[in-house]
């Protein structure tokens, strides 16, 4: 039990505050009688005499392993019940495309839905730009708050899923923490979501894949916009 590497074993350290409240642990009221001496017990039990033991280091060590352990736990725990705060939250949202992303937002931030945003519009330039956006890594990685607001328009990049510049010809490719782009096959362009392997087709002549919906809007911001929504299955 001392040795073990267990998750059970480390956990077993935290409840005594020092070396040698572990020590007492296992001293025996039939020592203290015969030795009449807390701290000699302490000492054989310490050398070994009643069986194999920690040192010191090793108590020390171990316990403030199994106590960052827990403290990582809770903090996992805290961070899962903790409500998700929505940027989307009390902002007047007149156009339908971020009508349907404020719909979207808290599924794409939980984990339980991840949703693919397709994009057709003209950048600062003028150039006709398109690109497919995964929006829940965007959700993490960008203030979300700007977009709802209307301060800053949501335009496809070349560090999302795909993007391609009409007037440049520019094109790039790049899987995110949840997608994997598949650009070769037969059937086209295709996302392989990373978490349960299901594959989301954006051609729009055909299925978009098991769990997975197409949903076309008409919106005064862009030109053209396509909201792909993977559901996650929890069983």
């Amino acid at each position: 039990m001392e040795y073990s590497t267990s998750g059970r074993f480390h956990n077993s350290l935290t409840q005594f505050q020092l070396y040698e409240d572990y020590l007492d642990s296992k001293v025996a009221p039939i020592d203290l009688f015969y030795l009449k001496s807390r701290e000699l017990a302490r000492k054989l039990v310490e050398h070994g005499y009643k069986g194999m033991v920690l040192s010191r280091e090793e108590f020390e060590e171990r316990k403030a392993a199994a106590e960052a352990a827990e403290a990582a736990k809770s903090n996992a725990f805290y961070n899962r019940s903790r409500p998700v705060t929505l940027a989307s939250a009390g902002k007047e949202l007149k156009d339908n495309f971020l009508k349907a992303l404020a719909e979207r937002e808290e599924a794409n931030r939980s984990g339980k839905m991840t949703t693919v945003i397709f994009i057709r519009d003209h950048n600062t330039l003028g150039q006709e730009v398109s690109g497919y956006i995964d929006y829940a890594h965007r959700l993490k990685t960008q203030d979300f708050e700007l977009f709802f607001s209307g301060k800053k328009r949501l335009m496809p990049g070349r560090s999302d899923l795909c993007y391609y510049n009409w007037k440049t010809l520019v094109s790039t490719s790049n899987s995110s923490p949840n997608f994997e782009v598949i650009y070769d096959d037969p059937n086209g362009l295709l996302f392989k979501n990373k978490r349960d392997k299901k594959i989301l087709n954006v051609d729009p002549s055909s299925d978009p894949g098991e769990d997975s919906r197409r949903t076309s809007l008409q919106s005064d911001l862009y030109v053209h916009v396509v909201l792909y929504d993977h559901n996650i299955r929890t069983v």
